[in-house]
């Protein structure tokens, strides 16, 4: 793609971010509804405080009215959301012309899908990182957007292995839910053995898998990365980064920490990047 459409892709992202944040914030409440207020005062919000991430920066992360903090959440899932639309709208926007007649059904069918997934897997990733829970309707929301998406890549001819990938997810899933199962949802939760089924169904059954196993090495790298810090912090005297203290002080070996944002992150990467860390794909052509 042409260098300078991709700014345009990054200001759309930002804006359904900030749409991503009011998902996240009122899910589940009866305020789902109506203008954006401040959470502190109350105070309407007008036009010129909810430019994302610009506004934030204007007001220097505080309400005009009250001159409360503003949630740090507001900018970064704006800025997360406008990379990411810039990164799909760069990776497949190519392929998509030369797969596709130009402006068919099927080219704007598979391009917005792919802007749906990745929103709502934000929405799931923030959703879970505060709440840790992944809600139904996000998650179905999201399997449908990976099934629609895989049976367009059956119709355009780019699933390799059409059953592999039909029913990899299940592969994938099976035994995190019996997982579940046995451990009475103390050892995970079933939303995350749900969220797996998507992977082969976006990426192909070789390349999912690759997802799977990236996406436990970036939440077993964060989880002793917490730890270290937690373990650094108390060699230090008390008053010093007192909040990270606070934060991380119920943090051990068998604290529950989310696994959606970790999933989301492991697919992303996966996607974008393409690489094979099994090695399957290689085999599976061979065998086939």
């Amino acid at each position: 793609m042409s260098l300078p459409f991709l700014p345009f892709f990054f200001a759309f992202g930002a804006i359904i971010g900030s749409f991503l944040n009011v998902v996240v914030l009122r899910y589940g409440t009866k305020t789902f509804g109506g203008r954006s207020r401040c959470f502190s005062c109350g105070k309407t919000l007008r036009w010129f405080e909810l430019i994302p991430a610009l506004s934030f920066l204007l007001q220097k992360g505080r309400c005009l009215g009250c001159k409360g903090n503003i949630s740090m959440q507001y900018p970064l899932v704006e800025l997360l959301t406008g990379l990411v639309f810039t990164a799909v709208a760069w990776k497949e926007f190519p392929f998509l012309l030369s797969s596709f007649s130009p402006f068919s059904i099927l080219h704007t069918s598979y391009f917005i899908l792919l802007f749906v997934l990745w929103s709502l897997l934000i929405a799931i990733s923030i959703y879970d990182f505060k709440h840790k829970i992944i809600p139904s309707e996000l998650l179905s929301g999201v399997l449908a957007a990976a099934f629609l998406l895989f049976t367009l890549r059956l119709i355009a001819g780019r699933a390799e292995y059409p059953w592999l990938d039909a029913l990899g997810g299940f592969f994938f899933a099976i035994p995190f839910a019996l997982l579940w199962l046995l451990s009475g949802g103390r050892a995970m939760g079933l939303g995350d053995a749900k969220l797996m089924l998507l992977f082969s169904w976006v990426l192909g059954f070789s390349r999912g898998l690759s997802a799977l196993i990236v996406s436990f090495w970036i939440g077993a790298a964060a989880a002793l990365c917490a730890l270290s810090y937690k373990g650094i912090l108390s060699l230090l005297p008390h008053t010093v980064f007192s909040r990270h203290r606070s934060a991380l002080k119920n943090l051990g070996p068998k604290t529950e920490l989310p696994l959606g944002p970790f999933l989301a992150l492991g697919l992303f990467l996966v996607y974008l990047f393409g690489f094979d860390v099994t090695g399957l794909s290689m085999l599976i052509s061979h065998e086939l």
